[in-house]
This record gives structure tokens, sequence and C-alpha cells, in this order.
């Protein structure tokens, strides 16, 4: 017992190393986010995340973003409970025929200016699941999408990339 507690501090952790960090530009981006909310809105962004019916790949990334390295909150970006206080709604996964009247009475519910991502494959064409029994199609087949971020799942970088050029962009409210 002794030698593997000794082998264990000697050689330390197996572990993979830590990507390298890129904070200087999380936060210049996160920052540009936040401006940009700002100014469009006169307050900083509130996001309400919606499953439509996913696999739960998309659900990480978009938790990664309150992680400690991403940290949004930091930045004024933040998630809430309620669509009656969100501007934006983060749609993941295909649209099952369960979901859908739930995906339209949030998006009914949430004040105008709103804006719609559908996030990752499967909420922007239905992905893998698409012409199943019980999908009906990607976000936009039920209510209006203003962006698309495609991957499978997308990386938190992406997804914050996204919603900087959703705000600065801000021609769309969802009310086409």
């Amino acid at each position: 017992m002794w030698t593997t507690i000794a082998r264990s501090l000697f050689r330390g952790a197996r572990t993979e190393k830590a990507p390298p960090a890129a904070e200087a530009a999380l936060a210049e981006l996160a920052a540009k986010v936040d401006s940009a909310a700002r100014e469009r809105l006169g307050r900083s962004l509130s996001i309400r995340e919606i499953d439509a019916g996913s696999c739960n790949g998309c659900e990480l990334e978009i938790h990664a973003l309150n992680n400690a390295f991403y940290d949004l909150e930091r930045f004024g970006l933040r998630f809430v409970a309620s669509p009656r206080h969100a501007d934006v709604l983060l749609v993941t996964g295909p649209v099952t025929k369960n979901m859908r009247e739930a995906l339209e009475r949030t998006y009914l519910a949430t004040p105008d200016p709103k804006w719609v991502v559908a996030v990752g494959d499967c909420a922007v064409d239905g992905g893998m699941f698409a012409g199943g029994y019980a999908c009906v199609g990607g976000v936009s087949a039920i209510v209006p999408v203003d962006l698309h971020i495609r991957g499978c799942p997308p990386r938190p970088i992406e997804l914050i990339k996204g919603l900087l050029a959703l705000v600065q962009e801000g021609e769309g409210n969802g009310d086409d």
C-alpha cells in the first residue's frame, strides 16, 4: 500500500493537459456581446434555454457557458428561468411532437424584442432524427428562427460568437 501511495505522489496525476488559456480573447468576446446588448436593449442579455427533444449534447455545451472557465455571468449575460424575462431563446434538438406546443407557448410568452437561436444540427433541420415518427422537424418549422448555430454539438465559444452576431445584427426580432 505504501508503495502505491509513494508512486502516486511522485508521478503526479495522470490526466490530460488543460487546453491553452484563451482568457483574453474570451473576455473580449463576452464584453462585446454585453456592450452590444446594452446598446440595443439598454440592459444585459437574458437567455432562456429550451430542450425541444435533444440528446443533451448541446445542453452540455450550453451549461459550460456557466462554468468557471467561461462564466458568462461576470460579463452580464445570464440565463433566466422564465421566458417572460428572456431576450433570447436558445432551442436545442429536433422539435418532437410532445414538445411542439411547449415551444410555441414559450415563444408566445417571451416579450418583444426577442430572438430565437437554433443550437446544433438537430435544431437546424432535424439532424439524424429528421423524418422520424416523433420528430416534427427543425425549430424553424415551428417558430421563426433568427440565427442557426451548426455543430454536433457546437462549442461554447461558437455559442458566444453566435450571440454576438445576433445582437450586433439585431434586424430581426422574431416577428416575421
